[in-house]
């Protein structure tokens, strides 16, 4: 009898607790840089405000974006209004509707697994128990009556930027906090987290959800990109983008040695959330966006898109055979961020009548667009890539979109080593000496390039073969960055030559990181 009067004290507690507690709280976090303005929402009160998101996310944020380059983000300003409408919107509610819900909500206390719940309040404490048993709390929200510090990640094994940069107190202060897209940073550094990398080979760890997860949960992204981009700092400096191909000087390599050339990038589409997070319907609209766009392109441009979930056996097997088809990922740090899923809906590669210029949609990021040919004629290749990249803009803007791109950070993708450019601008390259050379690797990191099979990442070179590329992508222009590769290979293929005749080689002077 004085158990059950306990439990039916406790439960007017929890319920009085659960009636009068405030629907909306003041933010617990606001980030503010010159260029925007973003404030972060505890857990226990964004899932109304989440809802009044996404009543007109879809019209402000994709029929109707706003113009220019701005950041894409909500400002505190709009954010305080939908607040109060929602908070005017609670208040209107009548008292014998009031005493109804009460009544229901004790009705469902004491009736099922809520009884359970209240029950193990005796031993979790009625304030937490009390707030899992509320109507509008969710799983996600449930879970948090467990302290930061309690759901912190074993880290200790770990080799990645984002291990690296992780404390308790960045966790304690970003836990709860959520982007408008309902995105948490538990999710951004959950790949890092499965996957502990190798002691030699550091990862970066964590990825995006949305445009708005670099400034929600910038006190652990902006270590990590300072981490990755060898001290680029997004807090201070800027960006720059040139797409200028004029700019470029001696872009004709020596063809008994490069066997082929390729520039790619990636491309967002502000207002849908990152592969990592985006839901079929995002996937979808992104796919159908980037292909009403592509059906503009003319003259070498002009090509065709190829659904991986279509396409002809035939068809499949030609674009494998010729290199063109990306797989689905397979990789524990792609899978673990939720790229593989649905595979392959809404995936497809479209290419050129030439098959010069491609654009992967829906693989790691919403595009990847490809300027590629045989042999050595890099400038021609970042000609096409620049012309064709900027024409692609323009058509996905004459259509009311535009992509994810600030001053900051530059163009932003799903993964922070690829922000800013997203540039990867590469050779397959002989270097048979060189390449046994134990100075080979010190060479290559002073020319800020590195090496990969010809097969791609985690991939071994094939009869001296090399993949060599441009090593940062955030800090320098997309002509900058050409340039470096374009004098780093002409750098590898003079020692080549040396060594060929015997001679002595030296190691070249570190290139600068960024402009002074």
């Amino acid at each position: 009898m004085h158990l059950h009067l306990a439990v039916l004290a406790m439960a007017k507690g929890a319920l009085a607790f659960a009636w009068t507690r405030p629907r909306f709280s003041e933010a617990v976090s606001t980030k503010t840089r010159d260029h925007n303005r973003v404030e972060a929402v505890t857990v226990p009160h964004a899932a109304a405000l989440h809802c009044q998101w996404k009543e007109d996310w879809p019209e402000g944020m994709t029929s109707n974006p706003p113009p220019g380059r701005g950041s894409g983000l909500l400002s505190t300003d709009r954010l305080q209004d939908r607040a109060a409408a929602a908070e005017i919107h609670s208040s209107s509610s009548t008292e014998s509707s009031d005493q109804w819900k009460m009544a229901s909500s004790f009705t469902r206390l004491m009736t099922g697994r809520n009884r359970a719940v209240l029950l193990a309040s005796l031993g979790a404490g009625s304030l937490a128990a009390a707030y899992a048993m509320t109507d509008c709390a969710t799983a996600e929200q449930k879970n948090k009556i467990y302290p930061p510090s309690a759901d912190y990640p074993d880290l200790r094994k770990h080799n990645n930027c984002m291990a690296s940069a992780l404390t308790p107190a960045i966790y304690a202060k970003l836990r709860d906090q959520l982007t408008p897209n309902n995105w948490s940073v538990d999710q951004c550094i959950q790949t890092g987290v499965d996957n502990p990398g190798h002691p030699f080979i550091k990862t970066v760890g964590m990825v995006a959800g949305d445009e708005e997860s670099y400034e929600v949960f910038a006190d652990l992204f902006d270590p990590v990109i300072i981490d990755r981009h060898n001290g680029y700092d997004p807090r201070v400096m800027k960006h720059p983008t040139d797409l200028d191909s004029s700019k470029i000087t001696s872009g004709m390599f020596d063809e008994n040695y490069v066997l082929s050339s390729r520039v790619r990038t990636g491309r967002s589409i502000r207002g849908l959330s990152l592969p990592p997070a985006c839901s079929r319907a995002e996937r979808r609209e992104v796919e159908r966006v980037a292909v009403q766009a592509l059906a503009g392109l003319g003259g070498d441009l002009a090509g065709r898109y190829y659904s991986l979930g279509e396409m002809t056996d035939e068809e499949q097997q030609q674009l494998i055979d010729e290199h063109f088809l990306f797989d689905k990922p397979v990789s524990p740090l792609l899978t673990a961020a939720g790229m593989a899923r649905d595979w392959p809906d809404a995936r497809g590669i479209w290419h050129n009548n030439e098959k010069t210029f491609l654009i992967w949609i829906n693989e790691e990021d919403h595009t990847r667009v490809i300027s590629m040919e045989k042999g050595g004629n890099m400038k021609r290749v970042f000609e096409r890539f620049c012309r064709g990249l900027k024409e692609v803009e323009r058509l996905i803007q004459e259509r009311g979109w535009e992509f994810m791109w600030n001053e900051h950070l530059g163009y932003i993708l799903t993964c922070p080593s690829n922000l800013g450019t997203g540039l990867r601008a590469g050779v397959h390259v002989r270097l048979p000496k060189l390449s046994k050379d134990p100075r080979f690797s010190k060479i290559l990191d002073n020319l800020r390039l590195q090496k990969r099979g010809t097969g791609g990442v985690d991939t071994a070179a094939t009869g001296d073969t090399f993949d060599i590329s441009n090593n940062d992508r955030l800090g320098k222009s997309e002509v900058e960055l050409v340039q470096l590769l374009i004098d780093g290979v002409n750098c590898l293929i003079e020692c080549e030559k040396k060594l060929e005749k015997g001679q002595d080689i030296s190691i070249p002077a570190p290139v600068a990181q960024f402009r002074k």
